[in-house]
């Protein structure tokens, strides 16, 4: 049985998320190819827009609005096959600890082969 892991990054601000992916992978790569695990990605998922309106004014102009939009944008790496000593260093203070305003998340999905 094989096991995937899902790592899942997102950010409001894509410079930051695409220097902290830049980061993710160069750190990884070196030490995941003496390991015989497979890195895939970044994937560059759908981004999510989220549109909103505010009152200008709460008392006189009710019909003046402002219109605003939060874009949050992804990004997914695929880790085959990792190792106890990988799994370890997901956990620890040497994996790569996110930028301000980049959020990271891992989920740990098992393939039957």
């Amino acid at each position: 049985m094989e096991q995937e892991i899902h790592i899942t990054i997102e950010a409001f601000d894509c410079s930051k998320l695409e220097e902290y992916i830049r980061k993710f992978v160069r750190e990884f790569r070196d030490k995941i190819k003496h390991s015989g695990a497979r890195l895939s990605g970044p994937v560059a998922l759908p981004r999510r827009n989220f549109k909103f309106n505010v009152n200008r004014s709460p008392h006189v102009d009710k019909k003046s609005r402002e219109q605003l939009e939060m874009r949050t944008s992804k990004r997914l790496i695929v880790l085959y096959n990792p190792t106890p000593a990988i799994m370890q260093m997901l956990g620890s203070a040497s994996f790569p600890s996110p930028l301000p305003g980049v959020e990271v998340d891992s989920k740990i999905k098992k393939v039957k082969v």
